[in-house]
């Protein structure tokens, strides 16, 4: 299984077995990890799984479709590596990937 490794704002490093073909997103919520809060459960309707790739990992997912981008348009302090960890689909080419939490979640 792939490991993702999913940093707090605060530092805190989680590091985590994750099925193939789980979104970031629900890996994290279904592990307990904090900073993730997905309001919609998923849908790419909030902004509130928005995670920071670290940079190597980033032009190995899949580009940003146009509703993506538009909540990430409403996200706190979103930057060029910020995507939604929903729209994130585990593979094994992602294995060991980083995602950083913002301070907090819109």
């Amino acid at each position: 299984m792939p490991k993702i490794t999913y940093i707090e704002h605060n530092g805190k490093s989680h590091t985590i077995d994750v099925a193939k073909e789980l979104s970031v997103m629900e890996a994290a919520i279904q592990n307990n990890i904090p900073g993730i809060e997905a309001d919609c459960g998923g849908a790419c309707a909030c902004a509130t799984c928005h995670v920071y790739v670290d940079e190597k990992w980033f032009n190995k997912l899949k580009k940003k479709e146009e509703a993506e981008q538009d909540m990430l348009d409403m996200a706190f302090e979103p930057n060029s590596y910020s995507r939604l960890s929903c729209q994130l689909t585990v593979t094994d080419e992602l294995d060991g990937m980083v995602v950083k939490m913002p301070s907090k979640q819109t």
